[in-house]
C-alpha cells in the first residue's frame, strides 16, 4: 500500500505544473455548456426523464463543440464533444421511434382509461391484451345481428365500445348491452376451452356499434400463459355477468314488485309470455286461498282454530307488500325450484360456474 502511494506521489511530482494561469475567463458558450450538462444530469427516470436527460446533454455537448472550435481551438475537444452530442441525439431519435410505435389508437386508449386504469393494470400488460385482438375495431350497423340463437358458434369474446345491443330469446327481450360491457360473457363462461357450442340468445345492434373481439383459441392461450391477465379477465367477466343478472332482477321487480334471488335459474320463465299470461289466474287463486283468513270470524265450535294466513313464497321477498292483499302472487311459482337447474341451464351443467345473466 505504501509502495502504491509513493508511486502516485512520484507521478504527480514529475507532472508539469501550470506555468501561469489565464487571467481571462472562458467565454459565455463554455459556461452555457456546463450549465446545460448540469441540468441534464439532474434528469429523472422513465420515458420523459430520458427525454429530459438526453435533450440537455445533446445541447450541452453541442455548446462544447462551439467552445472548442472558436475559443479553445483544440481538435480533440471538438471531436470528443461532437461524438458525445451525436450519441445523445441518436438516443433521442430511438426514444421518439419507440414512443410512436407504442402509441395506441384512440379507441384503445379510451378503453384503457375507462376499464383498466382504475384497476391499475400496467400499460405493457394492456398492450399484450390489445395485441391478442390484433388491434382491430369491428363495427355493426343498425339492426345487424352479432349472433343468432341456435346458429352462431361460440368462438370469440367481444367487448362493446360504443352503441347499444339488444339481447333477446324466442322474440322475448331480456336486457341491453351498453358500452364497455362484454357482449358474450355468459357464453364464454359456459364452455370449457375444449368444448364447442352455439349461442342460445340473439344479439342485435339497436344503433351503430363498434366493438373489439378476441378469438377464443388465442385468448385461451394468452390466459394460460399469463396468470395476471387470467385473473384480470376472471374479475371483469364475473362483474359483467353479475351486472346482467341484477339487470334481469330489476326488470322482474319492476314487473311484479318482487325481489327474486338471482341465484335461481328460472328468471327467464318468470319473464316469459307464459308466466305473464298465467299471472292473473295465479293471482286470483291466491286471493281465493287467502279469502277465509281475511273474512270475519263465523260462529264455529271453540275447538276449531282459524286458518292461518298464507305465507309468502320462499323464493321471493315481498318488497314492498301491498296492504290490500294478504300476499302478492308470483306467476308460475312452481317453476322457481332449484332442482330444475340442469333443465333450464343445460349449457352450464354442474361445473360450478356462475349462472349466466342471459337465461336460455
Amino acid at each position: 500500500m505504501s509502495a502504491n502511494s509513493s508511486r502516485a506521489g512520484q507521478l504527480l511530482s514529475q507532472a508539469s505544473a501550470c506555468v501561469s494561469w489565464k487571467q481571462d475567463v472562458e467565454g459565455a458558450v463554455y459556461h452555457l455548456a456546463n450549465c446545460l450538462l448540469l441540468l441534464g444530469f439532474m434528469g429523472g427516470s422513465g420515458v420523459y426523464g430520458c427525454f429530459y436527460f438526453f435533450g440537455f446533454l445533446s445541447a450541452g455537448y453541442l455548446c462544447c463543440v462551439l467552445w472548442g472550435w472558436f475559443s479553445a481551438c483544440g481538435l480533440d475537444i471538438v471531436l470528443w464533444s461532437f461524438l458525445l452530442a451525436v450519441v445523445c441525439l441518436l438516443q433521442l431519435a430511438h426514444l421518439v421511434y419507440r414512443l410512436r410505435e407504442d402509441t395506441l389508437a384512440e379507441e384503445f386508449d379510451l378503453l384503457y382509461k375507462t376499464l383498466c386504469l382504475p384497476l391499475q393494470v400496467p400499460l405493457q400488460t394492456y398492450k399484450e391484451i390489445v395485441h391478442c385482438c390484433e388491434k382491430q375495431v369491428l363495427t355493426l350497423a343498425t339492426e345487424q345481428t352479432y349472433a343468432v340463437e341456435g346458429e352462431t358458434p361460440i368462438n370469440r369474446l367481444s367487448l362493446l365500445l360504443s352503441g347499444r345491443v339488444r339481447v333477446s330469446q324466442d322474440g322475448q327481450f331480456l336486457h341491453y348491452i351498453f358500452p364497455y360491457q362484454f357482449m358474450d360473457s355468459p357464453e364464454w363462461e359456459s364452455l370449457q376451452p375444449s368444448e364447442e357450442g352455439v349461442f342460445q340468445v340473439t344479439l342485435t345492434a339497436e344503433t351503430s356499434c363498434s366493438y373489439i373481439s378476441w378469438p377464443r383459441k388465442s385468448l385461451h392461450l394468452l390466459l394460460t400463459k399469463e396468470r395476471y391477465i387470467s385473473c384480470l379477465f376472471s374479475a371483469l367477466l364475473g362483474y359483467d355477468i353479475s351486472e346482467k343478472l341484477y339487470t334481469l332482477n330489476d326488470k322482474l321487480f319492476a314487473k311484479f314488485g318482487l325481489r327474486f334471488d338471482i341465484r335461481l335459474p328460472s328468471l327467464y320463465h318468470v319473464l316469459g309470455p307464459t308466466a305473464a299470461d298465467a299471472g292473473p289466474e295465479s293471482e286470483k287463486g291466491d286471493e281465493e286461498a287467502c279469502e277465509p283468513a281475511a273474512s270475519p270470524p263465523q260462529a264455529t265450535p271453540t275447538s276449531l282454530q282459524q286458518t292461518p294466513p298464507c305465507s309468502p313464497p320462499p323464493a321471493a321477498t315481498n318488497f314492498p307488500a301491498p296492504p290490500s292483499r294478504a300476499r302478492l302472487s308470483r306467476p308460475d311459482s312452481g317453476i322457481l325450484e332449484i332442482d330444475d337447474f340442469p333443465s333450464y341451464f343445460p349449457q352450464f351443467g354442474f361445473s360450478g360456474k356462475v349462472a349466466a345473466g342471459r337465461i336460455p
